[in-house]
């Protein structure tokens, strides 16, 4: 493509823009603010399905890891005392791995308590605004 050739594709481009309008608005997508909402029944299944099926699972995930990896150790950890590198570097995957799955056991943890709260804190909230708002307002005088 020539230099002018490009120049005149850019400029056939720029008119084309220039005739283009909206007509309407696009189509509403899903994914946004709206979605967000949630029951109190869907957080109390959510809070559920942690305490049920994801603590549990993730704790025994946890200790099935941990006893293969020390029996892996113990077989790559030499009887005379020279081991193979493999073993240490298998107890420092090891820690690594414990303490992923200790953040991960906090973190589900605090998801619940969060989900199982969320409730009463808005419940709380509303009803504190509740008594600001009819102790400022100036109804009550007329």
């Amino acid at each position: 493509m020539t230099r002018d050739e490009w120049e005149q594709s850019g400029t056939d481009a720029g008119a084309r823009a220039d005739g283009m309008r909206l007509n309407e608005l696009a189509p509403a997508r899903s994914g946004g603010a709206a979605d967000l909402a949630s029951t109190p029944a869907e957080k109390k299944a959510a809070a559920n399905a942690i305490e049920l099926h994801l603590e549990p699972d993730t704790k025994k995930a946890g200790n099935d890891a941990e006893e293969k990896t020390n029996a892996a150790v113990k077989e790559f950890d030499g009887k005379d005392g020279r081991g193979w590198g493999t073993s240490t570097a298998l107890k420092k995957a090891h820690a690594t791995w414990e303490r992923q799955v200790k953040a991960l056991r906090d973190r589900l943890g605090a998801d619940k308590s969060a989900l199982r709260s969320t409730s009463l804190l808005f419940q709380n909230n509303d009803i504190g605004i509740g008594v600001r708002v009819h102790r400022s307002s100036n109804l009550d005088h007329l």
